[in-house]
């Protein structure tokens, strides 16, 4: 079996160390070659090379960044028989995807259940996410959440550490920053059926949870899964006492907020619109809003149109 591993050596629990290991014990179970990401991009061409080359098995060292490019570049022509398959060994802060697969967040026991998977030729196909024409693997953002993450990568880049702390200051600035009523505003369009105007921002998962807060799970759309098509979150109205309670159904722990307000599972009420396995919609901003996919900033848009892709991509777990 042959294997490309992809180290990013800037994630955040990425060392010489942990790369010299892992290599190591790889190497005990597959004819393996090493590469190293230069620059924000590289990824994705390495793996996009690595398909070409007839390469088994893509292992992923770095965080959910990492893993998105990776993936992206394993399909860039598209879904098929002859696609590599991912493996992943969680080297972020966060590692959402990895842990959606049921992978320990410790690089050193999510390698052994690696190793043990390609021993036993284990792995599972997943459905993704596709954003336009950019593929991810476990949630996207249209709004809020990604000016959140835009402020989160521009204090990394000035030297801060990412940590829960970090998100949830950027979240609380960012809302103070966003405007009141007269925000522009996203509608939501859907084949057959009439257009909804008046969300304020917009949750998009592919299967949970949504992200972290440390070991705390945080979950929009707790239905959302790798073998159904896409869920959502819409907020109507952030600067009102709904967003309040919104966000405070968010944060609590899901059997927490059930017991407490006997409702469904996940976020619900009057200031919400939610969508479960839906094959496609699109969503459109009044003025150009922000967009991340798999926790990376990509910039703003008026309009992203998002599709379930079944079936898309192997993992090894």
């Amino acid at each position: 079996m042959r294997a490309l591993l992809v180290v990013n050596h800037r994630a955040t629990t990425t060392s010489g160390r942990v790369r010299d290991v892992l290599v190591q014990a790889l190497r005990s179970v597959v004819n393996l070659e090493v590469a190293y990401t230069q620059r924000r991009g590289h990824a994705a061409g390495l793996s996009r090379q690595a398909a070409k080359d007839g390469m088994d098995v893509v292992v992923a060292l770095g965080g959910d960044g990492t893993v998105n490019e990776i993936v992206n570049g394993l399909l860039s022509d598209g879904p098929g028989p002859r696609v590599p398959a991912l493996a992943v060994v969680p080297g972020g802060s966060t590692n959402v995807f990895a842990r959606a697969l049921g992978l320990p967040n410790d690089w050193v026991e999510a390698t052994g259940v690696l190793l043990e998977a390609l021993r036993e030729h284990r792995s599972r196909t997943i459905g993704l996410g596709r954003a336009d024409d950019r593929y991810f693997t476990f949630c996207a953002g249209y709004g809020l959440d990604a000016e959140v993450i835009r402020k989160v990568e521009q204090a990394r880049r000035r030297g801060t550490t990412s940590t829960p702390t970090l998100y949830v200051r950027a979240l609380a600035t960012q809302y103070l920053l966003s405007g009141g009523r007269n925000r522009p505003k996203i509608t939501l369009e859907r084949p057959g059926e009439i257009a909804d105007t008046d969300l304020d921002t917009a949750i998009v998962q592919n299967t949970t949870p949504w992200t972290y807060l440390g070991n705390r799970p945080v979950d929009a759309c707790p239905d959302a899964s790798f073998d159904l098509g896409l869920d959502m979150l819409g907020v109507r109205a952030l600067h009102t006492p709904g967003f309040a309670r919104t966000l405070t159904q968010l944060l609590l722990p899901d059997g927490v907020r059930r017991t407490r307000s006997g409702g469904p599972r996940g976020p619900h009420g009057k200031s919400v619109l939610r969508l479960h396995d839906s094959p496609e919609f699109t969503l459109r901003g009044d003025t150009p809003r922000a967009l991340q996919l798999d926790g990376e900033y990509l910039g703003e848009t008026d309009k992203v149109r998002f599709v379930a892709v079944p079936a898309a991509l192997r993992v090894i777990w």
